[in-house]
């Protein structure tokens, strides 16, 4: 009888041996899961949402899609990384307390993407990057007029259209509002009443941003 039929080849063997191993629980493979910090796919999914937080922001009334998106992503990675905390906080303590710098990375990144968007210090630099531009229109507008524009850009800004009324220089931004696609900023030297229905404008309602601008809303 040859060698090779005598016993069982190596390959055979490892074969066997991958057979009777057992494959890993549900829980074994999210104890091993959480046991690792935050990545390189999460932490930078993260900084994703965060950046459609403060684009949102920087639109004039909100912006539905980002919105819509910022949201879903958010809670999602949000929970995720709740789950991955708790587990880990369980079984993985070390862990956290070597890879401390990641596992604080995604609370600081959605602290300040929250903070800033509070201040509305995106809305407030896009304004002031725009602002030159958006003046310029005004001189192409007669009083009581409305000049369509069809998404040219002015500064950061895809305009709608451009009108006047009582002094008050509207640009309609395109896409801006959330549950009503009609807002955009409102130019005025004199200060405009904020909050509230103003006589003689329609259903808007302004904000204040900086300066003489505001943020005007249909309702």
């Amino acid at each position: 009888m040859s060698a090779e039929a005598s016993g069982p080849t190596p390959d055979g063997s490892v074969a066997k041996l991958i057979e009777l191993s057992e494959k890993p629980t549900l829980g074994e493979r999210l104890i091993s899961w959480s046991s690792r910090p935050p990545g390189r796919l999460y932490i930078p999914a993260c900084a994703v949402i965060g950046l459609l937080l403060l684009f949102e922001d920087s639109v004039p009334g909100g912006h539905m899609p980002t919105f819509l998106a910022a949201l879903v992503g958010g809670l999602f990675l949000a929970g995720m990384g709740a789950l991955r905390l708790g587990i880990a906080l369980a079984v993985a303590r070390p862990m956290i307390r070597y890879y401390w710098l990641r596992w604080i990375a995604a609370p600081l990144i959605a602290a300040l993407a929250i903070g800033l968007a509070v201040l509305d210090v995106p809305l407030q630099m896009r304004v002031q990057v725009s602002a030159e531009q958006l003046l310029d229109l005004r001189s192409e507008v007669n009083d009581s007029t409305t000049v369509p524009r069809n998404g040219e850009w002015s500064g950061l800004y895809p305009l709608h259209s451009v009108s006047v009324s009582d002094e008050i220089t509207h640009y309609e931004i395109r896409g801006a509002g959330l549950f009503k696609p009609s807002g955009g900023l409102a130019h005025s030297s004199e200060e405009i009443p904020t909050g509230v229905f103003v006589p003689g404008q329609g259903s808007n309602i302004y904000e204040h941003v900086s300066g003489d601008w505001y943020v005007w809303v249909e309702h």
